[in-house]
């Protein structure tokens, strides 16, 4: 039944309704168990009964210092925290892969879902706007699905889309925000090709403007998934990624979920 719901909701165009606890997990990912949640660390990661930590892949939460010198708390990172305690926390989770299990600190990548519900619990953090969709080449089972669900959120404004901190950046506006992660959008001025590497230029000058790097190595997964780079330009996109200070800020897409072709609207700030 709750499949048929979530089916149903997609295909009318509005799946994703704040507080859906019917969203489900997309099929196709290997199963690893399950386990119970015993301590909630911050918003995508979590501690199982069994000792190990939990790293909810293709999702980024505002963040909480958790120890680190200096560092200062992301806003709405204890509502994100107590989200995910709501969801998740004295409940038995199912644990899925759809790509690299662990991360270097050791902690597990997985999709999670209730054990007893089926709810997937990425899938109700995006919907309640408590997190971003947040991506890795050699993790992007589902990510269709939860940039679907962060749209939806995002239009609303739920969560964090109501605040500042989160709104999209404009390529003109996106130089102070050099080594953070953040979702820019606007119109590709050109698309070059040098050395093997694509640039897709958002200004006159590519010494100074915003520019989104592809190298060579990359390319094959944009070319795999339909994806042809030249033919962005012109296009008004939205690409989200670190921003590096390299002849200007700069973004370097590894995958092609990491662009998705925008509306007309103009982005947020």
């Amino acid at each position: 039944m709750l499949r048929r719901l979530f089916i149903l909701l997609v295909l009318a165009g509005t799946p994703f309704a704040a507080g859906a606890d019917e969203i489900l997990l997309p099929g196709g990912l290997k199963a690893g168990g399950s386990a119970m949640a015993v301590e909630v660390i911050d918003g995508d990661t979590l501690t199982l009964d069994d000792g190990r930590e939990v790293r909810l892949v293709g999702l980024q939460s505002p963040k909480l210092p958790l120890g680190r010198r200096g560092f200062k708390t992301w806003p709405l990172a204890g509502d994100a925290k107590a989200a995910l305690e709501r969801l998740a926390l004295g409940r038995r989770l199912a644990l899925y892969y759809g790509g690299r299990e662990t991360d270097r600190h050791r902690r597990l990548l997985a999709h999670l879902t209730d054990a007893e519900t089926g709810r997937w619990i990425q899938g109700a953090m995006l919907a309640q706007g408590m997190a971003r969709v947040y991506t890795f080449e050699d993790n992007r089972s589902a990510i269709a699905e939860m940039l679907a669900i962060e749209r939806a959120a995002r239009a609303a404004k739920r969560g964090i889309w109501s605040h500042p901190y989160y709104a999209i950046r404009t390529p003109e506006t996106v130089a102070r925000d050099a080594d953070s992660f953040q979702l820019v959008e606007g119109t590709v001025r050109d698309v070059a090709e040098r050395k093997g590497k694509t640039f897709l230029n958002f200004g006159a000058d590519w010494r100074s403007d915003f520019t989104v790097l592809v190298k060579s190595r990359d390319n094959k997964a944009f070319r795999a998934a339909g994806m042809a780079l030249k033919d962005l330009e012109g296009r008004r996109i939205r690409v989200r990624g670190w921003i590096k200070s390299w002849n200007g800020p700069l973004i370097e897409a590894t995958h092609p979920e990491q662009i998705e072709t925008a509306g007309q609207s103009p982005a947020a700030r």
